[in-house]
């Protein structure tokens, strides 16, 4: 993470807020969507890596 964020803060000097540079923020949407994938797919079934290279070399994609 940057070390170029900025606070908001209120009256009392309490932070309500983050500035961060659009970078840093698009960045951290993309980890979100990954994230909604991986929950999104957290039931579907697993096969071993072994298994899985040798689907894809018999369909030519390895």
């Amino acid at each position: 993470m940057s070390q170029t964020l900025q606070y908001l803060t209120d009256e009392h000097g309490d932070r309500t807020a983050v500035v961060l540079p659009i970078g840093e923020y698009e960045k951290l949407l993309e980890d979100l969507d990954d994230l909604a994938v991986v929950a999104e797919r957290r039931d579907e079934p697993v096969i071993p890596h072994d298994q899985f290279i040798a689907e894809l070399k018999c369909d030519g994609k390895l």
